[in-house]
């Protein structure tokens, strides 16, 4: 004989209403401030140097954002306005301030800021903890500020000048130098920000943090080693780029260190460094553990 069973059916959690007036006013107000900052990022900073490496961070950050959110499965819950609230002001308030007074830099993290914000108040926490790699990559495609260029690029300049000073003059050359500018025969260089590293750092960090993500996003260790490996590894390719530079204006003369040789050796620099960042990975795979990057 058989007894009916029953079947008991569990409730799913209520899905967050997304389409609500106040939501799609929050969505409105974060375009205000996203559409004309980034215009105006992409045309004073990603068409030089030192913000060259923009629109391919900002691509591929868009990409692993959209990985994440079609992996993850976390509930999605509006977040507390009472944390919210007060820091979107701060980041509204500093928008403005910036916008004033034109500051760009400061205007753009006070954009992102409130794009995070924005993103918590709809989606809270648990979401925002799963997508957090492409959070921090695409902070990347934004400009830092010019007293953090000042700051770190001045200290590096010098030493590399003076490094490419001790080495040459031991091999036998007649240079000198002041400061950041090399005299080298009858011809005088000057060691700018763009050959000084900082630009080399914030790409190859943003190109290795995704290297990592996509071969061991898994792995916090593998992270932070190969990060802050290519910190050393592009001052010392930079280092290698202003020896070689000094050498080509004093052999060749100025034209060919500033035509196409200079882009050359950038490139040459860039991908050299590149290369040994993946060396590295390599090598020092044992301290990573047997961990492999998870797939979506």
């Amino acid at each position: 004989m058989r007894t009916p069973t029953s079947t008991v059916r569990v409730a799913a959690p209520p899905s967050p209403q997304l389409l609500t007036i106040a939501n799609v006013v929050l969505a409105i107000g974060l375009a205000a401030l996203v559409l004309p900052t980034m215009y105006q990022v992409a045309r004073d900073t990603w068409s030089t140097e030192q913000g060259g490496h923009g629109p391919l961070v900002l691509a591929t950050g868009i990409w692993a954002l959209w990985r994440e959110l079609r992996s993850t499965h976390v509930q999605r819950r509006p977040g507390n306005l009472v944390i919210a609230v007060p820091l979107m002001l701060f980041a509204l308030v500093a928008f403005v301030v910036a916008r004033i007074t034109g500051i760009l830099e400061i205007q753009a993290f006070s954009m992102y800021g409130a794009l995070i914000v924005g993103a918590y108040m709809l989606f809270g926490t648990p979401l925002l903890r799963a997508i957090w790699f492409p959070l921090v990559y695409l902070a990347f495609t934004l400009p830092p500020p010019d007293t953090t260029v000042a700051a770190i690029t001045q200290p590096i300049k010098i030493a590399i000048s003076q490094s490419a000073v001790t080495l040459l003059s031991a091999a036998g050359y007649p240079i000198a130098s002041s400061g950041v500018t090399i005299q080298i025969g009858q011809f005088e260089l000057l060691v700018a920000a763009a050959c000084a590293g900082l630009n080399s750092i914030l790409t190859l960090t943003a190109l290795c943090l995704f290297y990592v993500y996509l071969r061991r996003r898994s792995n916090p260790v593998a992270f932070f080693v190969i990060a802050l490996a290519a910190i050393p590894v592009a001052i010392i390719s930079n280092f290698v780029r202003v020896l070689v530079l000094v050498l080509v204006t004093y052999h060749l003369g100025e034209a060919a260190a500033q035509g196409f040789i200079h882009d050359f050796a950038g490139l040459l620099m860039f991908t050299v460094a590149l290369l040994t960042i993946f060396g590295i990975d390599k090598l020092a795979e044992p301290l990573f553990g047997t961990r492999k990057a998870g797939a979506s």
